[in-house]
């Protein structure tokens, strides 16, 4: 299905929503300012400016507005700096499963995964509310959106508690085998939530090697295969990635709240010196078994919080 982006300014919107008028339609979706349809073509006007068409003549009714207007639509191509599959002409416009995950570098606070399906109608919607890579996007500003993406797009969001992480990588699961299974778990419920809808594509922010990431599932009895594409840098090719990215990230950045509360101390992320002095104050108040179960405990961090603990009862 083809899909035409285009930018107008508040002239030609009037213009725009003044020829379609007699094929206006009701969408009530958050950002839509004007929709309409007309000779298969779906047209969806943002308050962004952005104007969406949308259907098999999409291209050819919006290169009637195209003089003034600039084009961001179906042409779109990944960026060269992505590695892994070969990707498909068009991809950043089509309907999409994208996953992601976070907290997997983090010391305190669980691995969180999450898949989003964005449909081709709801990318310029997806980009009206900000969506783009979590990592060029502050924590706040996450936190706002996210609620958002949740009510606008199917989506499965898994959170894995750092107590059932240690224990299945104390059995000698890596943390690729972890994240694969999160992520084919994820995926198969935002499937389930589509009744029968089929996406485009499925891309998953590449973290293994394809026969790697279906070797950390073979056991599973539900494997998605079809049309699962791997890239890295995918919050970048499709929106729904970024979508998933975001609500990862915010699913983490929760759960690092309620973790902070519990431990009586904001909880520092990543895994540098400030988690050693937090992990360290935090031993010598609430003890070892506390500790381990807000931290992925096979980190060299336990051994450091544990020396400077030492230390710290020495003196």
């Amino acid at each position: 299905m083809s899909n035409t982006v285009i930018v107008m300014d508040a002239v030609q919107m009037k213009k725009l929503i003044d020829h379609y008028e007699g094929s206006k339609v009701v969408r009530n979706a958050p950002g839509v300012v004007f929709a309409a349809k007309t000779g298969g073509t779906s047209i969806t006007a943002y308050k962004s400016g952005k104007v969406m068409f949308q259907g098999a003549a999409g291209a050819a009714e919006a290169a009637k507005w195209t003089s003034g207007g600039a084009v961001a639509g179906p042409s779109a191509k990944p960026k060269s700096s992505a590695k892994g599959d070969r990707l498909p002409d068009g991809l950043a416009r089509m309907s999409v499963i994208g996953s992601d995950e976070t907290g997997t570098g983090d010391f305190f606070g669980p691995v969180t995964v999450a898949a989003c399906y964005v449909p081709a109608e709801g990318i310029a919607l997806a980009e009206e509310l900000g969506v783009k890579d979590s990592k060029m996007l502050t924590d706040p500003l996450m936190r706002r959106i996210g609620p958002q993406i949740k009510a606008a797009f199917p989506n499965s969001v898994l959170v894995l508690p750092n107590g059932k992480y240690n224990t299945v990588q104390a059995k000698g699961w890596s943390q690729g085998k972890i994240k694969a299974l999160l992520h084919n778990q994820a995926i198969r419920h935002v499937l389930r939530k589509l009744d029968g809808r089929k996406p485009d594509y499925i891309l998953i922010d590449q973290f293994a090697e394809r026969g790697i990431y279906y070797r950390h599932i073979s056991g599973e009895q539900d494997i998605v295969r079809e049309n699962v594409l791997f890239s890295t840098k995918a919050e970048n090719l499709h929106a729904s990635v970024a979508c998933a990215s975001i609500l990862a990230r915010v699913a983490f950045l929760e759960e690092m709240d309620r973790l902070s509360e519990e431990a009586g101390v904001t909880l520092p992320k990543g895994a540098g010196k400030p988690v050693d002095e937090a992990a360290a104050k935090i031993l010598l108040a609430k003890g070892d078994d506390f500790l381990a179960s807000i931290t992925k405990k096979h980190f060299a961090n336990t051994n450091k919080a544990a020396a400077l603990a030492s230390k710290k009862r020495g003196r």
